[in-house]
């Protein structure tokens, strides 16, 4: 059995519920499985395949330890489904910690907060049209992350993440010579990084600010500014993001979306522009879903990318996606 098929089987077999399995702990299973054909032009002329996005298979549970104060824990794993890639699983978000009154504390593997800040005003999350294809560098999962979150206050929700990087290197530096005249080399090694968001969330309304520093890389400072309105069948959003690199110069991107549904329909569009990624970089998508349910859609979309150099992608596909 090769490890595409391994995954399906192991999907299959595990349970979809909540189970409670001692008093105080309650542990889910949880998945998504995320496939679409597609057609494609990067290029050098159009082609098909079948992409695999971001499928995922997790658990995630609690564990009363206290009247007031409970353990939490997660480990999510990407699941490759196109059969293309050598390792079929790969690490999400992991960690562990504790939630109470106090907020939530945790330690592991985790998606920023500013990355979290950007919410659902991204449409085509995890397909092509993903921000982080042309118009971000910033949305990170980070490892040896500890990360605390304030309860909400009147829709307000802060949360505050370090990130060690005291083991990575990243390069060498020649500092001389040595009596035989070969360069002797010293390590360049990555900073401790810090990611803090702030946001408010009430009735449809959701703002938010973000800050990088050190994260995607030494020196290297980013600001991320949130905007979603939700009202009836309409959701408009928008996201504006600036990055100061360590030589001074600054690069910016900004992006709008549109979703409007007509049950079970959901129509959605998203244009943004940025010199993040890639010089004068263009991007739209155009999509729409079918809701059977909660857990089961099918969708299709376009997206077009441009940039300088060259640089002209497009992308058209149909996909179905299933939660558990």
């Amino acid at each position: 059995m090769n490890k595409t098929a391994l995954s399906l089987a192991i999907v299959t077999l595990i349970p979809t519920v909540v189970i409670a399995q001692d008093e105080g702990e309650i542990v889910g299973f949880y998945g998504k499985a995320n496939v679409t054909l597609q057609s494609f032009d990067e290029g050098d002329g159009s082609a098909t395949d079948v992409q695999s996005n971001a499928s995922r298979l997790g658990v995630k549970g609690e564990i009363a330890l206290t009247e007031s104060i409970k353990g939490i824990y997660r480990m999510e794993y990407e699941v490759d489904m196109d059969g293309d890639a050598e390792d079929t699983f790969s690490q999400r978000n992991i960690y562990a910690g504790l939630e109470g009154g106090f907020g939530q504390v945790i330690a592991g593997k985790f998606d920023t907060p500013l990355k979290v800040a950007q919410k659902k005003v991204d449409l085509f999350n995890d397909l092509e049209g993903d921000i982080k294809s042309l118009i971000t560098k910033s949305d990170n999962r980070e490892a040896d992350s500890f990360q605390y979150t304030t309860p909400s206050f009147a829709g307000f929700k802060a949360s505050a993440a370090y990130f060690s990087h005291k083991d990575a290197v990243i390069g060498y530096e020649v500092i001389g010579l040595d009596e035989a005249g070969d360069e002797i080399l010293r390590e360049i090694t990555r900073e401790n990084g810090v990611s803090v968001s702030i946001a408010y969330d009430n009735n449809g309304v959701y703002l938010a600010y973000a800050v990088d520093q050190d994260v995607e890389e030494n020196d290297r400072d980013v600001q991320r500014f949130v905007a979603q309105y939700n009202i009836g069948p309409l959701q408009v959003g928008a996201l504006f993001e600036d990055q100061e690199k360590a030589d001074g110069s600054r690069q910016e991107g900004w992006m709008g979306s549109v979703a409007y549904k007509i049950e079970p329909w959901t129509l959605k569009a998203q244009y943004g522009q940025s010199d993040i990624v890639k010089e004068d970089g263009k991007t739209y998508s155009l999509g729409v879903d079918y809701k059977f349910s909660s857990a089961a859609k099918v969708f299709g979309f376009y997206t077009d990318e441009s940039a300088e150099a060259g640089y002209d992608r497009n992308y058209a596909g149909i996909g179905a996606e299933y939660k558990f």
